[in-house]
């Protein structure tokens, strides 16, 4: 089953004439001849989780948004910036025009009537032709005052992001939406009350959206057939690692997690297992190759303690010591730290010496039990989710592999003594030669 990938490769999909012919914006002209209540009620029945990692309903955070004449905002994060992601950037490079009408339609049931598509600033390409799209949607009626002959108005700006990881945060994209450095907010006041220019602001993820024309197309009740109940249509997934063939697929949601990793992607290379694998990006608690048969949905992961989050699965083979993959992690969530709360800015730090210390063979036992400690008064004590995104993997980590970390953490220390041992001697040669030469000159 494929919605969002039907025939993605199309040559000139990213034209409008080309998605016109493919019955593009008829979805958005159903949705603006019935009214806004109607359009939000088949997106509530739909089930649409949000797919850029929290997995919260789509129609009910519509729902929160306030009643009334003021300017409301929808605001599409294409920031894309958690490591393994990459399905968004497919979406906007092939189809930007159902990135676009997703937005139009979902702007249309929230009575949003200003927004703004937040893209990452290294996809130079993907905003260039996001830009080229939205240019022949207000050639063509599609943007701007009285869409269609329908009432309904909307600006919509395409803003470039200048690189920061925090900046997927939903506030911290906001800050830097507002022109200021990208730092998480304290919440309450929450985005829906008081968002982007302190008006109700509706976020959503580039993959949400662009679901959204499907949905009106097929009806909400049908859409919601597809998948599980608690995780309803098809999802994307981006898979990288240890696998013969890395790339974007779309699955059905709920199917077994193992069919995606060996039956899509090929498994790891020959000769090689699966020790450990990231369901939903290197935010996510991994998951051990006796769990590639958990179902892929939001539920069933969450019942294993970890999460469907963007839908990233990297995967890591028994090449590859643990101890290389936390560090790996840890020092990427130290780097992209802003700072401003003390769990994650000093922790991130703390958990990056530990390993190091683990690694160069100074550290003891307790230096294992100390680092889950961090990670514990780490998670649910920050400002926003960076620095459980951290906590969160390396805390599983140091449960489903601690005989690892412990043999590392052995073997390292008789390197060191070796090492150590090797200096002592090469020193105490010294040592006797130059005793030998004083006394030949004596």
């Amino acid at each position: 089953m494929k919605l969002l990938f039907d025939r993605i490769d199309e040559p000139g999909l990213n034209t409008l004439p080309v998605y016109e012919a493919r019955g593009g914006y008829e979805s958005l002209r159903k949705a603006l001849a019935m009214p806004p209540e109607a359009v939000l009620n088949e997106l509530e029945a739909s089930g649409l989780r949000g797919r850029g990692g929290a997995g919260f309903a789509m129609g009910k955070k519509v729902s929160f948004l306030p009643k009334g004449a003021m300017d409301k905002y929808l605001v599409c994060n294409a920031d894309e910036s958690e490591p393994g992601t990459f399905k968004d950037r497919e979406l906007m490079q092939k189809s930007p025009h159902m990135l676009i009408e997703g937005l139009i339609i979902a702007s249309y049931a929230a009575g949003a009537n200003r927004s703004f598509i937040y893209i990452r600033g290294e996809y130079v390409l993907q905003a260039d032709m996001l830009d080229a799209a939205l240019h022949e949607a207000r050639e063509q009626g599609y943007v701007g005052e009285n869409i269609l002959a329908s009432g309904h108005s909307l600006s919509l700006v395409v803003h470039r992001g200048a690189g920061a990881y925090i900046c997927g945060e939903e506030t911290g994209l906001l800050d830097s939406l507002e022109g200021k450095r990208g730092n998480p907010r304290l919440k309450p006041p929450f985005p829906a009350n008081q968002g982007l220019y302190q008006g109700p602001t509706l976020i959503n993820n580039v993959e949400t959206l662009a679901t959204v024309p499907t949905i009106m197309r097929m009806g909400g009740d049908q859409y919601a057939k597809l998948g599980v109940e608690t995780s309803t249509g098809t999802k994307l997934v981006s898979v990288s690692g240890h696998v013969q063939r890395p790339g974007n697929y779309e699955i059905e949601l709920g199917i077994p997690s193992r069919e995606i990793i060996y039956g899509l992607a090929g498994g790891p290379p020959e000769g090689r297992e699966v020790k450990c694998w990231f369901p939903g990006g290197s935010s996510s608690p991994v998951l051990t190759a006796d769990e590639l048969d958990v179902p892929y949905d939001f539920n069933s992961l969450a019942e294993v303690r970890s999460m469907l989050g963007s839908g990233a699965i990297i995967v890591v083979d028994d090449s590859t010591p643990i101890l290389d993959v936390a560090l790996k992690v840890a020092k990427f969530y130290r780097h992209e730290s802003c700072g401003k709360c003390t769990p994650c800015r000093e922790g991130t730090n703390w958990t990056v010496k530990m390993l190091e210390r683990i690694d160069s063979g100074e550290a003891t036992p307790m230096d294992l039990e100390i680092m889950a400690s961090v990670q514990e008064h780490i998670m649910g004590n920050c400002l926003c989710v960076l620095g459980d995104a951290m906590a969160m993997p390396i805390s599983s980590m140091i449960v489903k592999f601690r005989e690892e970390f412990e043999a590392h953490m052995q073997a390292a220390q008789a390197r060191a003594r070796a090492d150590l041992g090797v200096a002592d001697a090469a020193l105490t040669a010294a040592d006797a030669l130059s005793a030998e030469g004083a006394a030949a000159h004596a």
